[in-house]
């Protein structure tokens, strides 16, 4: 079987998702999608925290809760999908990797729900929590990497590879169409440092 990782970047309720393998030194994009992961139909789950910001405290965190064992269903079930048509195609997904934020640790709820900004930041953090803890119930470790640190880790992992590599990745768009935006460059890379990493 040959070697894959899947790489994300989330978004407010989806993320892109696109999945790599490297056959010496060709990049190969096997899969990419978009992947949702609120439920149809849930009032507020979207933006969970916005939607609880006025509720008292007990509700908010029973609201918050409730809308993440919902949408980590949906991301167990769709990188499920994946893995198993991957599979099915001979291929083997050794990791994941979710890009992350600045990675600054949030304050309590109580003072989240008081800062307009930190809604925000709370539900980026969320929905990468929401794809991470998904990977996890599958037993597919998930790598956390920073956007900003991106670009460094690929000079690290890959020396004086890196540059080609970037470029292959920048232009793959033209031979697979779109989308072939920011969250599909930087997943597909931060999915190459997973499997570069894994041969180590």
């Amino acid at each position: 079987m040959k070697r894959a990782a899947i790489g994300v970047r989330m978004h407010s309720g989806w993320g892109a998702l696109v999945a790599v393998s490297n056959n010496a030194g060709t990049v190969e994009v096997i899969d990419r999608r978009r992947i949702v992961v609120i439920p149809p139909g849930t009032p507020g789950a979207k933006q969970p925290y916005h939607f609880a910001e006025n509720f008292e405290l007990p509700k908010a965190e029973k609201f918050i809760a409730s809308c993440f064992t919902a949408s980590k269903r949906l991301a167990v079930a769709a990188v499920r999908e994946v893995l198993d048509e991957l599979r099915g195609r001979q291929y083997r997904v050794v990791g994941s990797a979710v890009i992350l934020a600045s990675g600054r640790a949030l304050p309590p709820l109580s003072k989240i729900l008081a800062s307009h900004p930190l809604l925000h930041a709370a539900e980026g953090e969320f929905y990468r929590e929401v794809f991470s803890k998904g990977c996890e119930d599958l037993d597919l470790s998930v790598t956390g990497i920073r956007e900003r640190d991106l670009d460094e880790s690929v000079r690290a992992s890959f020396g004086k590879a890196a540059t080609r590599i970037g470029k292959q990745i920048s232009t793959l768009g033209r031979s697979l169409g779109p989308p072939w935006t920011l969250d599909q460059k930087t997943a597909a890379l931060a999915a190459l440092l997973v499997l570069a990493n894994k041969q180590k």
